[in-house]
């Protein structure tokens, strides 16, 4: 066997590392809202590493993005999908499901902040059916 074939199976047999590709999600504030009984807002961090994404989820709130750092690409159902860079704003309503959520790139990470406002206790992601 010549150096370049072993080389190849060896190159082969070795362990492959992805790295992680879901998001972490960061609480960062809390405030119940008297003014809406029942309500409460949410403010989140979001972070995508290289390749990151969420699967199909609803929120059952209204939920106000802004994005920090890198790419982002975001679609909810019937609408078209659109790729948002820092200084961009996303809006989904309680109803929406959203079908697309992930990072833009492969090898850089993205970051956004996203302000809900829900119900209070509720979870703020559910499967969507």
């Amino acid at each position: 066997m010549t150096i370049t074939k072993l080389a190849l199976v060896l190159v082969c047999l070795m362990p492959v590392t992805l790295g992680p590709t879901e998001a972490k999600v960061t609480s960062l504030f809390s405030k119940d809202l008297p003014d809406v009984p029942g309500k409460e807002g949410l403010m989140i961090t979001v972070q995508y590493p290289p390749g990151g994404s969420d699967p199909i989820h609803r929120h059952n709130a209204h939920a106000f993005v802004y994005v920090l750092e890198g790419s982002i690409v975001m679609q909810v159902r019937g609408r078209k999908e659109v790729t948002l860079t820092p200084g961009q704003t996303f809006y989904e309503g309680p109803s929406d499901v959203h079908v697309v959520g992930r990072n833009a790139s492969q090898t850089k990470p993205a970051k956004f902040v996203v302000f809900l406002v829900k119900d209070k206790g509720a979870p703020v992601l559910l499967p969507a059916n």
